[in-house]
């Protein structure tokens, strides 16, 4: 007989670790699953529209009537699922982008113009332009041109118009962008033309000084590379200001920006017998006018002093600086002179001189 042997007890389990408490359910559905990128086909179906509708309300199309109600549920769907419309795509189809370029000068802009270009960028951002400020430090002419339309902006506003010259703005041209303008002394063939004659700033301080007696005016000139495209239309502006008098003399004063130039600057300030300078703007004029009180001369009883620019600084001195106040043009009237030259690109350049000059007279003269 075989005997079946007694089974033995199972041992028991080995213990486990507790499992760690699962995190708690992510509220957002979002946090949980990863999406893809939304596209304008599912803002169209979210808002119960076809996707043309979605791009005539995005795109601020005025072409077509789009009720209100209808835009707003656009938005919101847009909204809902983070969809931001696709600039690249939306430029290979019309040809362009809204997009208006604003190649860095290349010299150094003061407090002022740095308020008009801030300005400007605000005004035109309320006409749905996307302002783009290209670092093209270096490139010139068609060059500069070639890279800035590598980027097809519907319009550019250069800075230098001798750089880009008129084979740069027909390669702009040619790119698709409907308006070039250019900021400054001078125009380019072929480009509208916002005309700031520097001339005037000279020549308004230096009709100041006449008016108040002085005839032996010095000039500042600085130094420092990169202003030549102010410092000398304004010498030249005093120039033809002490010619139209038949009666005094201009003489030039290269300064560096610093103490020690403008040490050495005064230092020699009786022997060149001067009773007058125009300091080529605030800055210049504060640094200088230091130097010859420590020399011991007196403003302006000895030389009166006038800057350009008007900066609040110059008005905290004793004596107070006269200085050259510059007029620009609103951002808002260039955004709208801009925004109708686009949609009219077969108009004739136009120029429009842009920069008023008037001395605002203080102590210093």
């Amino acid at each position: 007989m075989v005997q079946i042997p007694k089974q033995q007890p199972a041992p028991d389990p080995a213990p486990t670790a507790p499992s760690p408490p699962s995190d708690p359910e992510p509220q957002d559905a979002a946090q949980r699953v990863p999406h893809s990128v939304p596209t304008s086909a599912d803002v169209a179906r979210l808002a119960g529209v076809s996707r043309a509708t979605v791009s005539y309300v995005l795109n601020n199309t005025s072409a077509v009537r789009i009720s209100e109600p209808t835009r707003h549920r656009v938005r919101e769907a847009a909204k809902e699922l983070g969809y931001v419309p696709h600039a690249a795509a939306r430029s290979l189809r019309a040809g362009h982008t809204r997009m208006v370029l604003m190649p860095t000068p290349q010299i150094p802009v003061g407090p002022l113009f740095s308020r008009f270009f801030s300005e400007l960028q605000w005004a035109l951002s309320r006409f749905d332009y996307t302002v783009v400020q290209y670092g093209s430090l270096g490139l010139t002419g068609e060059e500069a041109a070639r890279a800035w339309a590598e980027l097809r902006p519907v319009a550019v506003l250069a800075p230098d118009a001798t750089a880009l010259g008129a084979r740069g703005v027909s390669v702009l041209k040619r790119s698709g962008a409907k308006a070039v303008f250019t900021l400054g002394p001078q125009r380019a063939e072929g480009a509208h033309a916002l005309l700031m004659d520097q001339r005037l700033v000279g020549r308004s301080a230096a009709e100041h000084l006449l008016a108040r007696g002085r005839r032996r005016i010095g000039v500042v000139v600085p130094d420092e590379p990169g202003l030549e495209p102010f410092s000398r239309p304004r010498l030249d502006g005093v120039r033809a200001a002490v010619r139209g008098t038949g009666d005094g003399e201009v003489t030039e004063l290269p300064l560096g920006y610093g103490e020690d130039s403008a040490a050495r600057l005064a230092g020699r300030w009786r022997a060149l017998g001067l009773d007058a300078v125009f300091a080529y703007n605030d800055e210049y004029a504060m640094l200088l006018m230091r130097a010859l009180q420590d020399e011991g001369l007196r403003v302006p009883d000895d030389t009166a002093v006038v800057g350009a620019d008007d900066l609040m600084l110059g008005r905290l001195l004793r004596p107070r600086l006269s200085s050259v106040r510059i007029e620009l043009p609103s951002g808002r009237g260039l955004a709208e002179l801009v925004d109708r030259v686009v949609r009219e690109p077969g108009a004739r350049p136009e120029v429009h001189d842009v920069l008023g000059a008037s001395v605002v007279h203080r102590e210093s003269s």
